[in-house]
């Protein structure tokens, strides 16, 4: 944080432009950067900063004049409805892929997949955000399989029942949630197919086939689960990922996040919503790599302690 606050300081540009007016005099911006103290000396403004942040104070946002908590409350529960999204496919979709891959290594299904899996994860984010609100959009797309392409929701959600609501949500986050987790999706297939080829090869393994069990309780019972170890590491690595390509995959579909948040605030040099959101970034990696260990022994007790 201490890093970052220098940074945005020694970045060309002035907080007070987002005022700038033929119509404000000189002398009411100078006073608004008063208010503000961007006229104290540097250390000074790092040392308020400090003392308010260590209290729970992020301070007030000199773009959008309202305090940072509350910009905040409003743009962190949307990310974590993207973020969690694009996790959920990462994993499901990964693991589905590696499982079949590995139960049928070498075959035609596993060729295949395996180039698909390549190339979706030398797709960069961004362009495949792009690509899907042209293809989605264009006139050779079918009509009944048209998806809306920014916001969150319609103009006329307030009007529409419960589940209606839902529906419509969930329409508005599905094509920014395959921009964002297909590529990581990718990788995560390669790592389970490894993990489970590493896996299926083990004694145990085939002493439950010798046993006479099925192959499908072989592979889910037995195979998958010790698989999944290695695996559940890649939580804490892929949130950072995810919350780095939420910026770019927020402005492409104007999904009213943290990453949108977060660009907006670096344009308007608003350094106190740029600290705390970014602190915000840090605090859920760190929660995500202590979801990463409590799984850890769920999966495995043998690693529990006791």
């Amino acid at each position: 944080m201490t890093l970052l606050f220098v940074l945005l300081h020694a970045a060309p540009g002035d907080p007070m432009a987002v005022f700038f007016n033929p119509n404000v005099s000189p002398d009411a911006l100078e006073q608004m950067r008063r208010n503000f103290g961007l006229d104290r000396p540097l250390i000074e403004q790092y040392g308020r900063w400090l003392a308010n942040f260590a209290t729970g104070d992020f301070g007030f946002s000199y773009s959008r004049l309202r305090p940072v908590r509350d910009v905040l409350a409003t743009a962190l529960p949307n990310t974590l409805w993207l973020g969690g999204a694009s996790l959920a496919v990462t994993f499901v979709v990964g693991c589905a892929v590696g499982i079949g891959q590995a139960v049928r290594q070498y075959s035609r299904l596993d060729h295949g997949l395996t180039f698909i899996a390549l190339l979706l994860y030398s797709i960069p984010t961004f362009w495949l955000g792009v690509v899907l609100v042209l293809v989605v959009s264009s006139d050779v797309w079918p009509t009944a399989l048209r998806l809306p392409i920014s916001g969150m929701q319609s103009l006329d959600y307030a009007e529409l029942g419960t589940l209606d609501r839902i529906v419509d949500r969930a329409r508005h986050l599905l094509l920014p949630t395959i921009a964002l987790g297909l590529s990581s999706a990718a990788a995560v297939a390669r790592y389970m197919r490894g993990a489970m080829l590493e896996t299926i090869d083990e004694d145990y393994i085939r002493t439950a086939r010798a046993k006479g069990l099925t192959e499908r309780r072989v592979v889910w019972a037995h195979a998958v689960r010790n698989a999944l170890l290695p695996v559940i590491s890649l939580i804490g690595l892929f949130l950072p990922v995810l919350f780095g390509g939420a910026v770019v995959v927020e402005l492409i579909f104007s999904w009213p996040g943290m990453g949108r948040l977060i660009y907006d605030a670096i344009a308007a040099r608003d350094y106190p919503l740029v600290m705390a959101a970014s602190f915000l970034f840090a605090a859920l990696v760190i929660a995500a790599n202590l979801l990463a260990d409590v799984l850890y022994a769920w999966v495995d007790p043998r690693i529990r302690v006791r």
